[in-house]
């Protein structure tokens, strides 16, 4: 095999390994590097391509590793369901909380996680690389003959999901990355990234007055100009979901119940804001989205696992969730969620075994 790109930086990633994400006087900078490597329909295709491997997409090879709480992970729950993977492309799901050296499976019989039969996560990085130097990230995918991590880099995982495990697609699978539109998404989903996905770190992890004044003025900025693009379209890119819904969608679910307060993003709540509320609503009533969430394991994972800005770990009753459920009124705007007329369709139910737990999802009362 290539030797896989990837940073020797043993910074700490937020969405990793438990520890001190506050650093006096000092602006949060997120460690973007991730292990490189692709899972693609004809890795032959990249022979070329020395920077990083290539593996075969085969049904029933892989084990995706995503907890519910973390919104990079919740991206790729979401796209799983969408394209209907989960016939090919089995998940396991970490709990909220995690200790300095990695998130566990403790949710599961044991502890253990019943397809890799391991405890840690750390486990399957250690397996491909004894000495990782890195944070310990969800998600990522595992191949599991050899227990080994194949990739943890999100944002390649989903788009990968849509372009190159189209034979596993089900029927009805929506087109989530548009050629005609794909430039300006790309461009979309970057603001979106630096402005508001990683922007609530910013604001969360300041080190100074100075840093986090700066981090919420960019955040707002962005969300402003995100309330102000959604009054004239349904969706990000127009009349039906894209993958830049689902990447500014797992911050925006997140935001009243933790970013608000904790990350102290508190200019106004979401649901203050008519557009993005309406649109936030959409897409949770839309399936494959909102029933991907746990509200509960988002909560513990923020209030438990930050003790350097929660140090009591007091995890909040509230809020009221009920609004989730309530008419969004974005259908006067036109579009759909799919694409009827390319034959896109809703997924079907969620698995029994994949369900959010009752009382976590308003969706699912308790």
């Amino acid at each position: 095999m290539a030797d896989t790109k990837m940073s020797k930086n043993t910074s700490p990633n937020e969405h990793s390994t438990k520890g001190a994400y506050v650093h006096a006087g000092e602006e949060y900078t997120r460690d973007t590097n991730y292990i490189e490597d692709r899972i693609v329909a004809d890795p032959s295709a990249f022979a070329d391509d020395a920077e990083r491997d290539y593996w075969p997409v085969e049904a029933n090879r892989y084990r995706l590793v995503a907890a519910r709480a973390c919104p990079w992970a919740n991206r790729t729950l979401i796209a799983r369901r969408l394209l209907g993977l989960e016939d090919v492309l089995s998940v396991g799901l970490p709990g909220p909380t995690h200790d300095i050296r990695s998130w566990t499976f403790d949710l599961d019989e044991g502890g253990v996680d019943p397809v890799l039969g391991i405890e840690r996560l750390q486990e399957a990085y250690f397996a491909r690389f004894p000495d990782y130097p890195r944070g310990i990230t969800v998600p990522a995918i595992v191949d599991i003959e050899s227990g080994a991590v194949v990739t943890n880099n999100f944002p390649q995982i989903t788009e990968d999901f849509s372009k190159e495990w189209k034979q596993f697609h089900r029927e009805g699978a929506p087109d989530l990355w548009p050629a005609e539109l794909e430039d300006e998404m790309r461009d979309v989903m970057k603001r979106i990234y630096t402005e508001i996905n990683n922007g609530v770190y910013r604001c969360g992890f300041a080190g100074s007055q100075e840093t986090y004044e700066a981090a919420f003025e960019r955040l707002w900025t962005a969300l402003d100009w995100v309330e102000e693009r959604l009054s004239t379209r349904r969706y990000l890119m127009g009349d039906h979901i894209t993958e830049a819904d689902i990447r500014l969608f797992t911050t925006l679910v997140r935001f009243d119940a933790v970013y608000y307060s904790h990350f102290k993003c508190g200019r106004q709540t979401l649901a203050s804001m008519p557009n993005l509320w309406g649109y936030a609503r959409d897409l949770f009533q839309t399936p494959g989205f909102g029933d991907t969430v746990d509200f509960q394991q988002i909560k513990e994972h923020y209030y438990i696992v930050h003790e350097d800005i929660n140090p009591t770990q007091i995890v909040p009753a509230g809020p009221d969730l009920s609004g989730w459920l309530t008419p969004h009124g974005r259908e006067a705007l036109g579009g759909s969620p799919f694409d009827e007329a390319a034959g896109a369709t809703a997924p079907g139910p969620v698995r029994e075994s994949e369900k959010v737990t009752a009382g976590h999802n308003p969706m699912y009362p308790a």
